[in-house]
C-alpha cells in the first residue's frame, strides 16, 4: 500500500490528530527498521525520542520481537500503541498491533513498512528521530510478561496463565513501560512509565506519565529485584504504598 494513500486513510480527521499519528507510524520505523539497515541488528534494541510539539512527547521501546510507542506531556498521558514486529527483508518489517489506545480498530491488524536511517537518527518526511540508548546500562533490557504475583505482597505466588490479558512491561537501557491490555479484543486497563535503574539489587522507576492517575507522575519507585532462573522477582511497594512481589518472565522465552 502506498505511505501516503495508508496515511490518509488512518488517521481521523482532526488535524492535529493526524499530524501525531504520523509520529506514531515514524516511530514504529525507528524501532522496527533499524537492526536490519547495515549498522547491524544491535542498533535496533533500545529507546528513541520525537518532540511532537512544543509540549508531545514521543518515546519508542524496542526489545527483541516486541515494542511501544507512549506519548505525553507533561503531567498528562495522551496515547500509546504497540505490539510485536519482524523482519520481512531488507528495511522491511511488518508490525501487528496489540494495543491502539488512539485506533483501537487497529488491535489485530498488521502493517508493512519501510524506512532508510542512518546512525543514531531516523529522517523521513522531514521528520527527525533520536536515539536516547541502545539497550544499555540496564540489566532487565526485554519484554516481560507478568506470571506470577503474591497477594499483598505475602504469601503463595499465584501463577498468571498466558492468554490474551496481558500485563506487559518492555524496558531499553534507560526506559520503562507497563502495559495491562486484551491483545483479541483491544481492551487497554492502562500504562505507565519513564525511566529506571537497576543499582546494587535496587530498580527504581521514575514516572513520567501514568493513564490512570496524573498525580503519580514525578514519583520514583525504589524496588529490590532479583533474577532467578530466568524469572525476574520484584518486590516493594506500588504506586499507592501498597506491598507487592511479582514474578516476570521474558516475553521471548514464553511464546
Amino acid at each position: 500500500m502506498n505511505w501516503q494513500v495508508f496515511v490518509r486513510f488512518n488517521l481521523y480527521l482532526s488535524v492535529k490528530y493526524r499530524v501525531m499519528k504520523k509520529q506514531f507510524v515514524f516511530s514504529l520505523f525507528i524501532v522496527s527498521v533499524v537492526g536490519f539497515s547495515s549498522y547491524g541488528q544491535t542498533s535496533l534494541l533500545g529507546a528513541w525520542e520525537r518532540m511532537i510539539d512544543d509540549e508531545t512527547k514521543a518515546v519508542s521501546i524496542v526489545a527483541d520481537r516486541y515494542f511501544s510507542v507512549a506519548f505525553y506531556k507533561d503531567q498528562e498521558f495522551v496515547s500509546t500503541f504497540g505490539g510485536k514486529w519482524e523482519s520481512t527483508g531488507d528495511n522491511q518489517v511488518r508490525i501487528h498491533y496489540e494495543w491502539d489506545t488512539a485506533e483501537p480498530e487497529n488491535v489485530g491488524t498488521s502493517q508493512d513498512l519501510s524506512i532508510t536511517v542512518s546512525g543514531d537518527e531516523l529522517i523521513s518526511d522531514g521528520n527527525n528521530w533520536v536515539r536516547i540508548d541502545d539497550g544499555t546500562p540496564g540489566v532487565l533490557n526485554d519484554a516481560w510478561l507478568m506470571t506470577g504475583r503474591k497477594r499483598d505482597g505475602v504469601g503463595e505466588m499465584q501463577i498468571r496463565e498466558i492468554g490474551p490479558r496481558k500485563t506487559m512491561k518492555i524496558l531499553s537501557g534507560t526506559r520503562f513501560q507497563w502495559i495491562a491490555y486484551n491483545s483479541d479484543t483491544g481492551q487497554f486497563s492502562g500504562t505507565g512509565g519513564g525511566t529506571y535503574s537497576t543499582i546494587d539489587g535496587v530498580y527504581t522507576e521514575n514516572i513520567e506519565f501514568f493513564s490512570r492517575d496524573n498525580s503519580r507522575v514525578g514519583a520514583s519507585l525504589p524496588f529490590q529485584y532479583d533474577l532467578q532462573d530466568g524469572g525476574w522477582h520484584h518486590s516493594g511497594k506500588s504506586s499507592r504504598g501498597a506491598p507487592i512481589y511479582e514474578v516476570w518472565s521474558s516475553r521471548s522465552t514464553l511464546e
